[in-house]
């Protein structure tokens, strides 16, 4: 840190009296300059952080840059880049890269607690055994410029991919996901055309890219992929 500071301000001071101030030699500050102008002057850890921090500025871009520390680090593994989790924390903290972080939830109705809840049509069991099994629903809201748009989503229960969704400048009828990693993150939003384009590019990541640690960290569609893969070679072995 204190090398970083030396470097950002010799121009201004020069080297010299900033390390009459500081507790380091000019010679160590000499030494930090020419590994820095040399990669091949620089350790074996070093040398490895910049590959590092290559591969995880590409997960995190290309990931809407909504992922933290263990998504980018799950996601390492699976393109078999082999890293420690706290060598992706340290290096995302020295990057200053952070992921999407869920907000605090906005309350747009009051519920009467004493008015009995409605039931649901599955008894609160929101899981399935196979895709197509169960589809759930959930909306949101969105704020533009113009107004409120309000985005609702059908989701499978078995791999949480959305099998549907849609738009609409009315309430008709996802998630926190949905809000963290696009609302909150890319707005503020001009128009209902803004969302549905965002909206759309969205989809198509989270079902064939984004992982999700309740199903093992895979994507969605690997997920279901792996089911008929399943049921196909039971099939066959019968």
């Amino acid at each position: 840190m204190m090398l970083g500071f030396v470097e950002a301000h010799r121009r201004e001071y020069g080297v010299e009296p900033i390390c009459k101030v500081l507790p380091t030699a000019p010679s160590t500050v000499r030494q930090h300059t020419a590994r820095a102008a040399d990669p091949a002057k620089l350790s074996a850890r070093a040398q490895r952080d910049v590959g590092l921090k290559t591969d995880i500025r590409r997960v995190f871009d290309e990931n809407f840059q909504v992922y933290g520390v263990r998504k980018v680090w799950r996601q390492l593994q699976r393109e078999g880049i082999q890293v420690a989790r706290c060598t992706v924390a340290r290096l995302m903290r020295e990057m200053g890269l952070r992921g999407a972080i869920r907000g605090k939830p906005i309350k747009t109705t009051i519920a009467d607690k004493a008015v009995p809840c409605p039931l649901d049509r599955v008894n609160r069991q929101f899981r399935a055994d196979r895709p197509d099994q169960l589809w759930l629903s959930d909306f949101t809201h969105v704020s533009t410029w113009s107004g409120f748009v309000y985005v609702a989503f059908i989701i499978d229960a078995f791999a949480r991919r959305i099998v549907g969704w849609r738009v609409s400048r009315t309430a008709e009828t996802v998630n926190g996901l949905y809000k963290a990693e696009v609302i909150h993150r890319r707005g503020p939003w001009k128009s209902f055309e803004a969302v549905e384009y965002a909206t759309l590019k969205w989809v198509d990541w989270f079902n064939n890219r984004r992982l999700l640690e309740p199903i093992g960290n895979i994507p969605p569609a690997e997920a279901e992929q792996r089911y008929h893969d399943a049921v196909s070679a039971q099939k066959l072995a019968a």
